[in-house]
């Protein structure tokens, strides 16, 4: 995903890039394929030649991919890291957090909380009664964009 991401959509220029068995490659962009995270699109009938672009989903994952690599760079790179992000106009480099879309306020404990969704089974339910719970009554998204200056 990441050399997708980058711009990468041929399989001669992921196979350079990752320097891995052609066949292993094939079955990765498959199994991406299938998790909707790349369409493949035929540029070339004879031979057979295809180029894999990210979907919108995939293209959503980037914000994971990000704080892989910032998670990576902190806690597994004793050497340094071998890839940052930067601002691309100052060239500073930049430190990755995760924000709330409607506050922008970042998303840590305990001002935000973890709780079950509308599709949670009795399991996780119970899981996270037993857990402090925020605040009785939750404002709805709408009522908190409303207030943002």
């Amino acid at each position: 995903m990441r050399d997708a991401l980058f711009g990468l959509r041929r399989f001669d220029e992921f196979q350079k890039s990752l320097g891995i068995a052609p066949n292993m490659l094939a079955r990765r962009l498959s199994a991406l394929v299938a998790a909707g995270l790349l369409e493949r699109h035929r540029y070339s009938a004879h031979p057979p030649r295809d180029e894999y672009r990210p979907t919108q989903r995939g293209r959503d994952f980037r914000p994971v991919l990000i704080a892989l690599l910032a998670f990576g760079n902190r806690y597994f790179a004793p050497e340094g890291a071998s890839v940052t992000i930067v601002d691309a106009q100052t060239g500073v480099e930049a430190e990755p957090i995760i924000v709330d879309r409607a506050t922008g306020r970042p998303i840590r404990e305990p001002e935000f909380a973890w709780v079950p969704g509308p599709a949670a089974g009795e399991r996780t339910r119970q899981r996270y009664a037993r857990r402090p719970q925020p605040a009785s009554r939750l404002p709805r998204r709408e009522e908190v964009t409303r207030r943002r200056p």
